[in-house]
């Protein structure tokens, strides 16, 4: 059972990365929708969806949206917060729709989470048949060369009356944060393993799958990504007409 399983349901994990808020989902959809210029009614797949927060926005900019999610206490949780969209507990590594979408989104380091770069390319496969000639995908991923640079090797942190103890080390070539639980005497443990993709090897997969890589910025924002200074890596590209 891979890490994610466990993990990604859970009330904590939620509470960790709570930052990852509704405005921050509410600045990716903007952004996005403004890039690519969507108009009402485009078909939308949110992939590694969530709890819903960006498919959500999307469904109230007047998008149809699905999302899925391999976490299927996470979907519950995203149909009973975002009423109109069409939300599957489903393996993106799985197709889904074959020229259904106008755009898929893949937002929040949703690559990289499993053994092998093969899974990796059946997610790049899936969106790529899913979308429409001419359709859009956009990927978001950590700066890879940046935090491997300044990895914090530990830290603590407390949201909630809840103690996160934090270990991050390297396994080969996958970044491993060991989470340690305190909860009013209640402890648990769990772990994330993600590929420590770097841009080039993201870049040669999408081309791989036949997309045609349009630009790749720091977040949603335009500027130029730079491997020293970007927060985030993030790819726009589109699946060619004929």
């Amino acid at each position: 059972m891979g890490w994610y399983r466990s993990w990604f349901g859970t009330r904590y994990y939620a509470l960790l990365y709570g930052h990852r808020n509704e405005r921050d989902a509410r600045v990716w959809v903007d952004s996005i929708l403004g890039r690519w210029g969507l108009p009402q009614g485009s078909r939308v797949l949110d992939m590694a969806c969530g709890r819903g927060r960006h498919a959500g926005w999307f469904h109230e900019r007047g998008m149809v949206v699905s999302g899925i999610d391999i976490s299927a206490d996470s979907v519950a949780e995203a149909r009973a917060q975002h009423a109109g969209v069409d939300f599957h507990v489903h393996d993106m590594r799985e197709p889904f729709g074959h020229e259904q979408f106008d755009a898929i989104t893949c937002l929040f380091t949703s690559l990289g989470y499993f053994d092998s770069v093969d899974d990796d390319r059946k997610v790049l496969k899936a969106a790529y048949d899913a979308l429409v000639p001419g359709g859009r995908f956009v990927v978001d991923f950590m700066n890879t060369p940046r935090v491997l640079k300044h990895l914090v090797a530990s830290e603590r942190t407390v949201r909630e009356g809840v103690r996160f103890d934090i270990e991050r080390m390297m396994d080969g070539n996958t970044i491993v944060k060991r989470i340690h639980i305190e909860d009013q005497g209640h402890a648990e443990d769990f772990e994330e393993r993600v590929q420590a993709l770097l841009p080039a090897e993201i870049e040669a997969l999408a081309i791989e799958a036949g997309f045609e890589l349009i630009e790749c910025t720091d977040g949603p924002v335009p500027d130029p990504y730079s491997p020293d200074r970007s927060e985030r890596c993030v790819f726009w590209m589109k699946k060619p007409v004929g």
